[in-house]
């Protein structure tokens, strides 16, 4: 999982059916947008355009019209994640328990290769006892390995056969330089702030005693002095101590939310570890783990999915979110509305501040599948992939079992038809997709205007699927919380969630009618949106994708109502 530029993601960080095909979907032209209030806001992914203005997934919509009762409640969505809050009020009830295993007597009573995996699984374990923190980048990783072949040769002296891995090792290469440079200065600038803060608060108390002063009332002052940010880090890396520069430092402190030294030291800490950690060739996290790193085996890791000492609560954040969204309990009358009343989640931790190690993706699958799961949701992503043939036969083999794979799209803002994202069913070359049980989502937001499609989701006419809510979903926190957040992590659990209320109501579809279901059933908004990434750049919103269209549960559960009445 791998950290934001735009701020820290902490961790101590997805046949087709002809009778689908021939449905109705709504196709909505915008007119106006109806400002959403900070209670809505809460729950705006959830509302339905036709009714409440707001081009929610219809959710609620659905729930109260819906007079049938599910035939199979309990559907198993594997969430391959971070750690979870097992203990969080609004998933009780609502967490897989594997019932063929006696806890805590260490054996496999159910001889599935894992010692007393009472609610699933911790492939980031440690052989210490501890767990991944801190973890390579996927092209670092591929940096190491492939050096023995390709270090300091020329495209010249590589075989035709190993020229396509060559110039992934070129590309790698040059990811690697181009993030150092960058998290490198970031590192220098937060030593100097943290150096040079007690004499940035003595100085600006000499102006404002109270301490009291706004972003504006600093940048008037700094204009006066005309010290521009390029002439700040020169004077940074001089030691200067000019008062400009100081100014300079508390204008980005004071529009960070007025960060104290604690957070600051917080973050230069932070950054040290990635330079020190994510990027260094000669740091591998995976002797930690103590497993065979070329091997696809069973066993290692441990049972321990949710870490609940204290000061560890940040590295169930990410997992909490999505399976919040996808299973909070629906009739308990606090916190929020789960999609999937009655959805298990069965939560495999693989990820940390770093990149997924493809072995762990593809084991988790494997994980998932033989253990009952019907969907599995990916809310992480790399743009590297050292073993894709591992995770490309673990999806074939979710497939022949019917089961969805839903993965977000990613926040890059970057096209992902030209820019390779994993993990995909594509092989970014032209071939045939890998699968035909996978859906890649991307990000949108409660704005009916040109920036509809969230600024930070990924998008591709061809590679992904649909879109789906991604922004300020308000949603399950570890810590037994509630907070509001945003990325595409958030969308794509609403497809999963959607794929759980499907089955649990229509349980002999396959795995590409289901697929097929959600996408043809998604409403089509008529609108220019801008293209993330670009300031301007206008394009129709069904160009970012290929449906071109927005999960609509309420149409989906319609379709597959129609669908598995054909199949009779």
């Amino acid at each position: 999982m791998k950290l934001s530029k735009i701020g820290f993601l902490i961790i101590i960080i997805f046949i087709s059916c002809k009778s689908a095909k021939d449905s109705e979907t709504s196709s909505i032209q915008l007119k106006h947008e109806d400002k959403l209030t900070s209670l809505s806001l809460q729950n705006w992914y959830q509302k339905d355009y036709s009714l409440d203005k707001t081009p929610g997934i219809s959710l609620d919509k659905w729930y109260t019209q819906n007079k049938k009762q599910a035939k199979n409640k309990n559907i198993i969505v594997a969430v391959i994640d971070t750690q979870i809050d097992l203990k969080h009020e609004d998933l009780q009830g609502q967490i897989w328990a594997n019932l063929n295993e006696i806890p805590n007597n260490g054996i496999d009573d159910d001889n599935n290769g894992y010692v007393d995996d009472i609610n699933g699984w911790n492939f980031t374990a440690t052989k210490s006892g501890g767990y991944v923190v801190w973890g390579n980048f996927e092209y670092v990783r591929l940096i190491r390995d492939w050096a023995s072949s390709f270090k300091d040769k020329t495209e010249s002296q590589i075989t035709t056969q190993e020229l396509p891995k060559y110039r992934e090792y070129q590309r790698a290469l040059k990811t690697q330089e181009k993030e150092n440079i960058y998290y490198t200065r970031w590192l220098s600038s937060l030593r100097h702030s943290v150096k040079n803060y007690p004499l940035i608060k003595d100085t600006l108390k000499h102006f404002f005693p109270k301490e009291d002063y706004t972003y504006q009332q600093l940048d008037s002052m700094y204009k006066k002095h005309k010290i521009n940010s390029k002439t700040y880090r020169q004077m940074r890396e001089n030691d200067d101590k000019d008062l400009g520069a100081l100014i300079y430092y508390m204008m980005i402190n004071v529009e960070d939310n007025k960060k104290t030294l604690g957070d600051i030291k917080e973050d230069e800490a932070q950054l040290d570890s990635i330079v020190n950690k994510n990027l260094n060739v000669d740091f591998d996290e995976r002797i930690s783990i103590g497993d065979n790193p070329i091997v696809l085996e069973k066993g290692y890791g441990s049972n321990n999915v949710s870490n609940n000492k204290v000061g560890y609560r940040s590295i169930q954040d990410h997992c909490t979110k999505v399976s919040g969204i996808i299973a909070a309990n629906r009739e308990n009358k606090i916190g929020i509305k789960g999609i999937a009343q009655g959805a298990q989640i069965m939560p495999l931790n693989t990820s940390f501040s770093g990149d997924e190690h493809d072995k762990d993706i593809a084991m988790a699958i494997y994980y998932a599948v033989d253990n009952g799961a019907k969907v599995i949701n990916m809310s992480f992503g790399k743009e590297f992939s050292l073993q894709k043939e591992w995770v490309d036969e673990a999806f074939k083999y979710a497939e022949k079992h019917n089961v969805l794979l839903v993965h977000c799209s990613g926040n890059n803002h970057f096209n992902v038809d030209e820019n390779p994202y994993y993990p995909s069913d594509n092989n970014f070359d032209g071939s045939k997709e890998v699968c035909g049980n996978f859906i890649n989502v991307g990000s949108i937001s409660s704005k009916l205007d040109s920036t509809f499609v969230s600024t930070f989701s990924n998008y591709g006419k061809q590679n992904v699927d649909l879109f789906a809510p991604g922004d300020k979903i308000y949603t399950t926190s570890s810590g037994n919380t509630y907070m509001s957040d945003s990325g595409t992590s958030l969308a794509g659990p609403m497809v999963s969630g959607t794929a759980a209320l499907i089955w649990s109501y229509y349980p002999k579809l396959t795995v590409q009618e289901v697929k097929q279901i959600i996408l043809d059933s998604g409403t089509a908004y008529d609108i220019e949106v801008i293209v993330p990434g670009t300031k301007d750049k206008m394009v129709p919103f069904s160009e970012l994708s290929k449906s071109g269209k927005v999960l609509n549960v309420y149409n989906a559960m319609q379709l597959a109502e129609k669908v598995s009445k054909k199949k009779r």
